[in-house]
């Protein structure tokens, strides 16, 4: 894979390109700055920007007093390759707090090969509806214990409004949800997007991880996208370099609250 390559159509497609992630969102761009602007519980932040030392600061505050003139919170999403190289210090210096860095992780689906392989006694299944967002909502729950309305609220959303861009499935143990992920699409886009993939601690270590993203880039390659990416924790990390994923950059979200 040409890294170089690869992360600059990623930045111009997903980031200086980018579509809302969800009914009733909308993208702006403001001179070197392209934001999301959503309600108060969707994504509000920075998908981009190209900043140098002259200009940076006042973006910074310009973006503050925007979204706060909204009356929201907001993310400034920083990848490790953005300008200037002290974006992170001056956001940290405007107020914002950074939350822990995760790694771009970029795979070409064509040379993956990945096969779907599941534990005795497990299926996966797509989640259609509200029951089925609320197993994987419950995965999600339990595997990185936070409050998943924010996740139920976009899945139902995104399912209602355009069910092509998203997946959301679901392994069962039985009846017992034992991991979850989803797949978003852009229509039309090189790059899907694995998002979500968690499975249940006494689960782990069977391949159902490796599995859902077998699965999810099948279904990408079924719609026509080039490449997989994810936001990998460093738990993610050593797996998805296994099955064949690159490291790009790393991307850091840095939090405004009001």
């Amino acid at each position: 894979m040409d890294h170089a390559a690869v992360l600059a159509r990623y930045d111009l497609e997903m980031r200086q390109g980018a579509r809302p992630d969800a009914p009733g969102a909308r993208i702006e761009r403001a001179g070197a700055v392209v934001r999301q602007i959503a309600g108060e519980r969707g994504w509000n932040g920075v998908v981009w920007s190209g900043l140098d030392a002259a200009g940076a600061d006042r973006a910074i505050e310009e973006q503050i007093a925007y979204f706060t003139g909204l009356g929201r919170d907001f993310e400034w999403k920083l990848y490790g390759h953005d300008g200037p190289e002290d974006l992170g210090e001056r956001l940290i210096a405007a107020g914002f707090r950074a939350e822990e860095p995760e790694t771009l992780m970029v795979g070409e689906i064509a040379e993956l090969g990945l096969e779907e392989r599941l534990p005795d006694g497990v299926r996966l299944v797509r989640a259609a509806d509200a029951a089925g967002v609320g197993l994987v909502v419950a995965v999600h729950e339990r595997v990185f214990g936070t409050d998943g309305t924010a996740l139920r609220d976009h899945l139902l959303a995104r399912l209602a409004a355009d069910p092509g861009t998203v997946l959301a499935v679901v392994a069962l143990a039985g009846d017992e949800p034992v991991a979850s992920a989803r797949l978003e699409l852009v229509p039309g886009g090189d790059f899907a997007g694995l998002w979500g993939g968690g499975t249940v601690e006494q689960w782990r270590g069977r391949g159902l991880y490796r599995a859902l993203v077998a699965h999810r880039t099948r279904v990408a390659a079924a719609h026509g996208c080039r490449h997989v990416q994810v936001d990998a924790s460093a738990m993610s990390r050593p797996v998805l370099k296994r099955l064949g994923l690159h490291a790009l950059t790393t991307t850091t979200p840095y939090l405004y609250k009001r």
